[in-house]
């Protein structure tokens, strides 16, 4: 595992352990799942913010 994260996010995983009285393997699911779940909402916003309409069809309304 060590080789897989910086040593900075290591140490606080140690710290953390004691702290919260949770495995390294618990905290570190938990942080995935919720970056995760963010990462999706993120990529469900942005598809959504886009359109498929052309220009002519987006402006059509639209009187100057």
């Amino acid at each position: 595992m060590e080789e897989l994260i910086s040593e900075e996010n290591l140490q606080n995983l140690i710290i953390f352990e004691g702290l919260l009285h949770k495995s390294k393997e618990t905290m570190l699911n938990e942080a995935l799942e919720l970056y995760f779940t963010e990462q999706t909402k993120l990529l469900e916003a942005q598809q959504d913010s886009q359109t498929n309409l052309s220009f002519e069809e987006f402006w059509d309304d639209f009187e100057i």
